[in-house]
């Protein structure tokens, strides 16, 4: 049996029923993740320890004490969020087999809560990428298609998911890394608003822009870890200090749906969508249509200008939070040196992989002497326009509906030499990212080849219990094929 084709919630029921205990599954879920990891490479770093956590949790539902969200619930966690108990790399050499001193505010609300962590999840080192062919570790797959990349930079998390090795994981999105890897793979992926879940303990990428989600399988599982992780936290200066509602609870109350308006963005459906995924949005768009809800087209006239912006802003940002990696504090240190000079670009040179380098020459670049103007702060000028985009079409819109990826996963090594073309993946993503505001990935169907569909839905920020209402009424009623 594989436990991890049950939802979260079934599995809660399942314990306090006595129906199946914790113990029970984490070790039948770690002897699936060793059965199938070695074809996926989802997982970088599996905890064989957790069996011990299984056992603790047992004892409380044999008591009658498991009053908590996840309690023995199997749990992935993604490379760049640090754990004590197993190293954190980032798919890096440069963090090869380093151990954390403390674990990152939303694996500590994990454990408050139960969560038994199976694992660290392949990614692109350093979050750099769109397709987790970037790992110092080796590529992951995607497992509806071997051939195909899981997308990224969460791609091992999504794999994961996607392969019922782990009911839910945690990814970090920049730019999309959350969502993307979510559409390639068929599975829900959140990334909530900047500031409503905590930070603390993520390896920075961009850290105006990075933000730590779930993924599972349906909404009700997603509402179910979001619960866990969301809130204010002292640690975090971008944390946000509001009230958290129960997303969970929230999904039973009914939409008022003929009082729900949800836009369509021109923008997103140009030249270059595959015509498959618009068949399918549309036909989605339809129902809804039928259903009560109305649809307005709308504008979102700086989209366009989203990918430059991004890519600026973040590799900025990237190159700033990179200097650490040095070969002084911590980390990879190369024994090639015999200066201080050469100690600094040969462990950088030796540990950090090519786009890893590659960004932080840009970032490096538009922060400048001469270039800071011209272009990291033209580009947050852009990005206060993009922000006020959003900001004018939620006055008349409650949601927005656009594609989550310009087409479904592509083939490995397919776009590594194109760098244009691999950026352009996330080109429906970053814009959220930039406006701070909370978007999902919803599957939506399969392509005629049999790849993953999805859709990507947008709220005003700090809506996510009004998103997920949302997106659960559409897989409850409007996605069965």
């Amino acid at each position: 049996m594989n436990p991890c084709t049950f939802s979260i919630s079934r599995l809660r029921e399942m314990f306090i029923k006595h129906e199946l205990s914790p113990v029970e599954i984490v070790t039948d879920t770690l002897d699936f993740i060793y059965k199938k990891n070695p074809s996926i490479n989802a997982f970088l770093h599996i905890n064989q320890q957790c069996i011990d956590e299984a056992k603790k949790s047992e004892e409380r539902y044999l008591k009658g004490k498991a009053g908590k969200l996840l309690d023995g619930i199997p749990i992935a966690i993604k490379d760049n969020i640090c754990t004590v108990d197993q190293p954190t790399t980032c798919a890096s050499k440069i963090l090869k087999g380093y151990m954390s001193p403390y674990d990152a505010s939303v694996v500590r609300k994990l454990k408050q809560e139960g969560a038994i962590f199976t694992g660290k999840t392949n990614m692109d080192e350093f979050a750099f990428g769109s397709s987790t062919e970037n790992s110092a570790f080796g590529p992951t797959l995607n497992p509806h298609n071997l051939e195909r990349v899981p997308g990224g930079s969460s791609g091992g998390s999504a794999a994961a998911v996607a392969s019922f090795m782990v009911p839910g994981a945690l990814g970090s999105d920049t730019g999309g890394s959350i969502r993307q890897p979510a559409s390639f793979c068929g599975v829900i992926g959140l990334k909530p608003t900047y500031g409503r879940v905590s930070r603390y303990g993520l390896v920075a990428f961009g850290s105006s822009l990075d933000q730590i989600g779930p993924f599972a399988s349906n909404i009700r599982d997603v509402c179910i870890i979001l619960n866990a992780i969301s809130g204010y936290d002292e640690q975090d200066s971008t944390s946000c200090d509001i009230e958290v509602p129960d997303y969970e609870k929230s999904l039973d109350i009914p939409l008022k749906k003929k009082e729900i308006s949800v836009g369509i963005p021109e923008e997103y459906f140009e030249e270059g969508l595959c015509s498959e995924i618009k068949e399918k949005i549309n036909k989605l768009l339809d129902n809804l249509s039928n259903d009560g809800f109305c649809i307005k087209k709308i504008n979102l006239p700086h989209t366009h200008y989203g990918i430059a912006t991004y890519y600026i802003l973040a590799t900025a940002e990237a190159s700033t939070n990179l200097a650490r990696f040095d070969g002084i504090r911590f980390g990879y240190r190369s024994n090639n040196s015999k200066t201080i000079f050469d100690l600094y670009t040969n462990t950088r040179g030796e540990g950090f992989g090519k786009e890893v380098k590659r960004r932080i020459i840009l970032g490096t670049f538009v922060l400048s002497s001469g270039y800071y103007e011209a272009y990291y702060l033209k580009a947050q000028k852009v990005r206060t326009l993009i922000m006020k985009d959003f900001a004018d079409a939620f006055q008349s819109v409650d949601f927005i509906i656009t594609p989550t990826t310009p087409e479904t996963a592509f083939k490995l090594g397919e776009k590594s030499t194109d760098l244009l073309k691999m950026y352009l993946s996330d080109i429906f993503t970053v814009n959220a990212n930039l406006a701070g505001i909370p978007g999902i990935n919803l599957p939506i169907g399969l392509s005629s080849d049999k790849l993953p569909i999805g859709v990507q839905i947008l709220a005003p920020a700090f809506k996510e219990e009004n998103l997920l209402r949302f997106a659960y009424y559409i897989e409850q009623n409007l996605t069965r094929e």
